[in-house]
């Protein structure tokens, strides 16, 4: 199966992150290594528009087969049409038609070779149009609350649920780091149908990199391993 890893250069929240250095190594590194260490991935591309990102995901064992367009990298673009795009140029310039594929976020550092391997059984034990990683919420959504410019709080739920944790049902949140999809599904623009399916993945391996506390949280965890 095709591994794709987007990975853009421009990031507002932290800059330069998918080759900044974690524990000694380009973060986008991880989750090529990850890749190439899986048993049901057979090709890693990674999209970028960004000369230097391509430079170290080559030097890391991925497939550069081409650039990504200005307009699929800036802020208001949306991922799958980065993903489209790199479907339909794949199959017309290379004669490779893929009815599905995995997306491997590099700001997952800590996800496992075996997580993927797993997530991509699950999508054909089931039969399903995606598989999405999740990971369990540690405190109930009815907590949660809009906060108004002038600091009140406002209700998310109409019918909210007062109540102790253990009594409430567990809810759980997408962590990022592993999608695997039936491309028909992506071309329609869509992630989820009723045959979507949750890969359940632990907290400490579901850390997704936005900030730099998310950084130095990785590194703690990567050096306390």
């Amino acid at each position: 199966m095709l591994a794709i890893i987007p990975a853009r250069g421009g990031s507002k929240g932290l800059p330069g992150k998918n080759i900044k250095l974690l524990a000694g190594k380009p973060l986008i590194a991880y989750t090529i290594e990850a890749a190439l260490k899986a048993n049901h991935i057979t090709e890693v591309i990674v999209s970028t528009e960004d000369p230097k990102i391509a430079d170290i995901a080559q030097e890391c064992g991925a497939s550069i087969p081409f650039m990504r367009p200005i307009e699929l990298a800036n802020d208001t673009a949306l991922s799958v049409d980065a993903y489209i795009y790199t479907l339909d140029k794949l199959e017309q310039d290379f004669s490779k038609i893929h009815n599905e594929f995995v997306v491997l976020q590099p700001t997952s550092p800590l996800r496992k070779s075996e997580d993927i391997d797993q997530a991509i059984e699950m999508f054909y034990n089931k039969d399903a149009d995606s598989i999405i990683s999740y990971t369990e919420e540690q405190h109930s959504i009815f907590w949660h609350k809009y906060l108004e410019e002038d600091g009140r709080l406002s209700p998310i739920f109409k019918d909210e649920k007062l109540g102790n944790r253990q009594e409430l049902k567990k809810t759980y949140y997408p962590n990022g780091a592993i999608y695997v999809f039936k491309s028909s599904l992506i071309k329609s623009k869509k992630y989820y149908t009723d045959k979507t399916f949750a890969y359940i993945m632990d907290r400490q391996n579901s850390i997704d990199i936005d900030t730099i506390e998310d950084f130095d949280h990785a590194e703690y965890l990567m050096s306390n391993d």
